[in-house]
């Protein structure tokens, strides 16, 4: 799925925050597609408890289940949340969000492995890393 307005973007998000976007669009782009757009429009849920919250809710939804080996990454969250701080605040504040998200999703953190770079595998996807905050153990993220 191409994302390249920003209408498309707010769909996505929305989609998520009413539990109605259909799982097959919960890309990685559409992962951070709704990062940025929760963090423009809807800082109060662009939080570490706000994202959980979310996700949970939208995965019981899409029939995912949050488990200690599936649905829900805290650590995994918390870091693209960050990326996509990161790459949002290098813009004006009314800087169309698809031209934020290009960006990005040209960039390293746009490569769906690109946490590698960061936590070794076992310890990314431990269920300590799921359940809650694991700091890399690889080189520290860069923003």
């Amino acid at each position: 799925m191409m994302i390249s307005t920003d209408a498309a973007i707010a769909r996505i998000a929305l989609g998520v925050i009413d539990r109605t976007l259909p799982k097959r669009d919960w890309t990685h782009a559409a992962h951070f597609a709704a990062a940025l757009w929760l963090y423009r429009h809807r800082p109060d849920l662009a939080t570490p408890q706000g994202m959980r919250t979310l996700i949970s809710r939208y995965n019981d939804a899409t029939l995912t289940a949050n488990t200690d080996s599936s649905g829900y990454h805290h650590t995994i969250t918390c870091a693209s949340m960050r990326a996509a701080a990161h790459y949002l605040e290098r813009y004006a504040p009314d800087a169309p969000l698809h031209r934020v998200l290009t960006a990005l999703m040209a960039s390293r953190p746009g490569n769906p492995d690109w946490l590698l770079d960061h936590w070794h595998r076992d310890t990314l996807f431990s269920v300590a890393a799921r359940r809650d905050w694991v700091e890399p153990d690889r080189q520290p993220l860069p923003f």
